[in-house]
């Protein structure tokens, strides 16, 4: 995984149905991460059908954990991502979180615009990008686009695309242990090894910090999905729905405050 540059934000990638009304610990974290002096949290609601809904939920979770301000970036179609007013908006913010829904929509609609480039830009110096759910999927390199849980473990049923490219060398699943997605990260890591599958379950996450680790965050597990040594695979002999075989894939839990080290591929616990 390339590492994020030391000045960068931090990333925080969290499973979905994250607590937003009682102790909301990781809203909590995600906030304690933003830059000094600028607790003003942007919400992109891009991804829901039901960004109405969506925003007076987190802006009543970010109103109690003390955000100066929460404003809601609406971004619907590709037209707002090029709008002056919406770019602005997110020039001034500390924190960027992006919401659950369609990770495709999310892609789509920001993909190669003025917006994502100033979300970017602002990740390099300092600001945090959050995501739940397809927000928190869509922040790979590559991303999982579909894929039912049921039948992932068969050539071609896990379909891939292009993310927002936060981060790269990982692939993020979402609601992993409440809709057995395992398979899908294993399907994932027999076609390309190289990339490290992060299983998050709900009102569970990871910070990817600067150094290449991630720390686990939340009341749930985190599962480290590793193909990098499988001794071997069946996959480039099947057509499309054969079973896929996988020998040696190497998996860790994590819970909060344990660690990973992408580049080096070691479980941390001190």
């Amino acid at each position: 995984m390339e590492k994020p540059e030391s000045g960068a934000g931090r990333l925080v990638a969290i499973g979905g149905a994250e607590d937003k009304t009682s102790e909301l610990a990781i809203l909590r974290r995600v906030l304690s991460l933003a830059p000094d002096g600028n607790s003003t949290v942007g919400v992109l609601a891009t991804a829901s059908g039901i960004p109405d809904e969506i925003f007076p939920v987190y802006r009543e979770a970010f109103d109690r954990l003390g955000a100066s301000e929460m404003v809601a970036i609406d971004v619907r179609t590709r037209e707002d991502a090029f709008d002056e007013e919406a770019i602005d908006t997110v020039r001034r913010c500390g924190t960027i979180f992006f919401t659950g829904g369609d990770q495709l929509r999310l892609t789509s609609v920001l993909g190669g615009t003025p917006l994502l480039d100033a979300i970017r830009h602002g990740q390099r110096n300092g600001v945090v990008i959050a995501g739940t759910s397809a927000g928190a999927a869509a922040m790979s390199a590559t991303m999982i686009s579909t894929g039912r849980a049921a039948d992932a473990l068969r050539k071609g049923a896990v379909k891939m695309s292009n993310g927002l490219a936060f981060v790269d060398g990982v692939v993020i699943d979402s609601h992993f242990l409440e809709r057995g997605r395992f398979t899908r990260l294993m399907e994932v890591g027999a076609s390309n090894p190289e990339y490290i599958g992060i299983g998050l379950g709900e009102d569970s996450g990871v910070i990817f910090h600067p150094d290449g680790v991630i720390e686990a965050i939340g009341s749930g597990h985190v599962i480290v999905v590793d193909c990098l040594h499988m001794k071997s695979t069946n996959v480039a002999d099947l057509n499309d729905g054969e079973p896929v075989a996988v020998e040696n894939v190497v998996m860790h839990a994590l819970t909060s405050g344990l660690c990973f080290d992408i580049a080096k591929r070691a479980y941390i616990t001190e």
